[in-house]
């Protein structure tokens, strides 16, 4: 499969139809749990999806790639986590959130969920942030 093709939930057959699913969408419920654990401080994104935010609009699929694989939904997650928090428990509750949110959401199972520590942030620097927000 490549990444542009459409999931196709193996449903039992009701006559109703099929239900597809885009893997943007997979990116959107994978970056939307993660942002929800707690260490979190921010997902990393692009330079674009960063303009992007700049101008109001929210992007819950930064700082996640999806790939479809032979394998399965390989899932990989870029983050910033907060400064004391224990690393390897907050990655193992962002991969456990990922992948309790979509079976709940899609009743697809990733095969992978890649945690990538990108950056620590202090308190200091979100309080600098935050006074830099409000100025623009």
């Amino acid at each position: 499969m490549s990444d542009n093709t459409i999931l196709e939930m193996n449903q039992e057959q009701n006559g109703l139809g099929k239900v597809e699913i885009a893997p943007e969408v997979i990116e959107v419920i994978a970056g939307i749990a993660a942002s929800e654990v707690e260490g979190v401080a921010q997902m990393r994104g692009n330079f674009a999806s960063g303009v992007v935010e700049k101008l109001g609009k929210k992007i819950h699929s930064k700082g996640v790639k999806v790939e479809l694989t032979e394998e399965g939904i390989k899932v990989d997650v870029f983050c910033v986590m907060i400064f004391g928090v224990s690393i390897p428990q907050v990655a193992q509750k962002i991969q456990d959130n990922i992948r309790q949110t979509l079976i709940n959401m899609t009743a697809l199972v990733a095969e992978e969920v890649n945690i990538h520590v990108v950056g620590i942030q202090f308190e200091a620097q979100k309080t600098q942030e935050a006074e830099y927000d409000q100025e623009i």
